[in-house]
């Protein structure tokens, strides 16, 4: 790959290698100015490429974004699960301090909205343009607005 291919997919946010190597370092390190580096470093970055992680936001393994950072924003209080895939101008917000909590192998189509306190159950699928302020069973499917349930695991 050329040096132009390279910088042209790095500006289009489909090389996230260093931003989430950074990321899991901050989030291992226990020296506070070491921590304020990074996240400095992490802040520019996310804003670089149009998107925001929160500085205490838990993400546990690497999430695939198709899209790059390109309009997500992930609050600081949110935990979001393992292999979860998070499509462009994904919300995962807060309200009054409380933000969400995903589940591990979730999908958040584009444009999802999800805020406050709320549980997403493991395997669950958020719709492109869903609004989300109520918990998701695992292995359900919630879309349109306001959300509904529209499968649920066998057997419930």
């Amino acid at each position: 790959m050329s040096i132009r291919e390279t910088l042209t997919d790095y500006a289009k946010g489909d090389r996230l290698e260093l931003f989430w190597k950074l990321f899991f370092l901050r989030q291992r390190t226990a020296s506070k100015p070491l921590r304020d580096v990074l996240t400095f470093f992490l802040y520019r970055m996310a804003s670089w490429h149009g998107g925001y992680i929160g500085r205490d936001a838990v993400i546990h393994g690497r999430p695939s974004l198709p899209h790059g950072l390109h309009g997500i924003y992930i609050s600081r209080y949110a935990s979001i699960g393992t292999d979860c895939r998070i499509y462009q101008n994904a919300t995962i917000g807060e309200v009054d301090g409380k933000a969400p909590h995903i589940g591990n192998h979730c999908l958040i189509g584009a444009g999802a909205v999800i805020t406050g306190g709320v549980k997403i159950g493991d395997f669950a699928k958020i719709g492109a343009g869903a609004v989300v302020f109520s918990d998701v069973p695992s292995f359900a499917t919630a879309a349109a607005q306001p959300p509904r349930i529209i499968s649920r695991p066998p057997g419930q």
